[in-house]
């Protein structure tokens, strides 16, 4: 497995669309560059809404997210950017903010913000000041222009909220909020829902910092408006085991690891229930009922979080995860349990048994062997790649 390190980074964007619009001119990118051990996030706003202000912020979350992997100079970063998009015509502007925040595992967090309300860094309950540095862009072209940087160690509890000024402008206009929301107020509600969530997931507060928004303009968002969440917690372990160990003089060694384990675990497959039931001497039952009419039903065994059939149920899973955004609703089938448990972790061990089932096996042929690890290898994808998922693999 990775050298561990004290804490799982869980990122989150929730987003509401300007009203009327079904594109949302906010875009939010985040991805870890695993060779490196850092995590890069984006939030750009583009100027305006719907297609067009999509089509700025993405240009620009892009460039920033490439750069800013590739280590480029914060200065040089931000002047290709503001070069390359298109000028308004009436503000002679190229329009779009962008905060960028690139985490390194140890915890080391440099944040440059261009022109979105300043993001608020909790250390517990209290706010924190990382000392912010202004940095005043040179050349002609954007000359007097000014990011905002600072650079800090990150600790365990920390929090980072970001967000576009469709958050911090919510309300203008009414009674309650004649100027907008304001930073402030905004610092306070954060402050509020953390004491009230001190473990809440990273998605959980970014959702309600927009419900809150949305709240303020009656239900009906003026401008598009995001709130992400960067969140430094305990990480959330969890171990899937598929397949039997190739050597059956392996099963007990095998059993053993998933006994010691400390985390929640899935066992996907029968014949590897069967083995760590018996190495272990632990209760098994089968299930009786599926809630999903395409796999067998899920079992049941002590200690154990799930237990479901392998290859089939696996299968699912990877189709699912592919699927998955925020508007998927899990069932309780098999391969929905497994998600959810997924998803609820951070850093995950998958134990890949590698014996062929002789059941249904010509010896000469390792197709279901190969079909086990294909199958292995698409929902570690996903579970990287669409979900910044810490997972790691150990054949036996």
């Amino acid at each position: 497995m990775d050298q561990e390190h004290n804490f799982f980074i869980d990122v989150e964007c929730r987003q509401n669309n300007h009203q009327g619009e079904t594109i949302c001119g906010d875009v939010f990118l985040s991805k870890r560059v695993k060779e490196e051990g850092r995590l890069v996030a984006v939030l750009s706003d583009g100027m305006g809404s719907g297609v067009k202000a999509n089509v700025l912020a993405t240009l620009t979350a892009s460039m920033a997210m490439n750069f800013t992997i590739e280590h480029r100079a914060v200065a040089r970063t931000a002047e290709i950017i503001m070069n390359t998009l298109p000028v308004c015509s009436v503000r002679k502007v190229s329009y779009s903010t962008f905060t960028i925040i690139d985490v390194e595992d140890d915890g080391t967090t440099t944040i440059v913000e261009y022109d979105n309300p300043l993001c608020l860094i909790m250390r517990g309950q209290e706010e924190l000041d990382p000392g912010w540095e202004d940095l005043v862009l040179q050349s002609e072209k954007n000359k007097g222009k000014k990011l905002r940087l600072c650079n800090f160690k990150a600790q365990l509890e920390d929090r980072i909220f970001f967000w576009s000024d469709g958050i911090v402008q919510s309300g203008m206009g009414t009674r309650a909020f004649p100027f907008g929301w304001g930073r402030d107020a905004l610092g306070e509600f954060v402050r509020k829902i953390v004491k009230y969530g001190p473990f809440a997931a990273s998605g959980k507060l970014a959702q309600k910092v927009i419900n809150m928004a949305k709240l303020h303009d009656g239900d009906h968002p003026k401008d598009d408006s995001s709130c992400g969440v960067i969140y430094f917690r305990e990480p959330r372990k969890l171990l899937l085991i598929t397949g039997p160990p190739f050597d059956d003089h392996n099963d007990f060694a095998f059993a053993l690891k998933v006994q010691q384990f400390k985390g929640k675990k899935i066992i996907a497959g029968g014949t590897t229930a069967e083995v760590v039931a018996r190495e272990l001497a632990l209760k098994f039952d089968a299930g009786i009922e599926s809630d999903d009419p395409e796999l067998p039903p899920a079992s049941f065994m002590e200690g154990i979080s799930l237990v479901t059939e392998g290859i089939l149920t696996l299968g699912k899973v990877a189709r699912l995860l592919e699927r998955h955004n925020s508007n998927t609703r899990l069932g309780n089938g098999p391969a929905d349990q497994i998600i959810k448990l997924l998803l609820e972790s951070d850093r995950i061990h998958i134990l890949n048994g590698t014996r062929i089932n002789v059941a249904h096996q010509d010896p000469n042929l390792p197709v279901e062997l190969e079909i086990r690890r294909s199958v292995v290898k698409r929902v570690i994808r996903f579970l990287e790649e669409k979900f910044l998922k810490d997972v790691s693999i150990e054949y036996m």
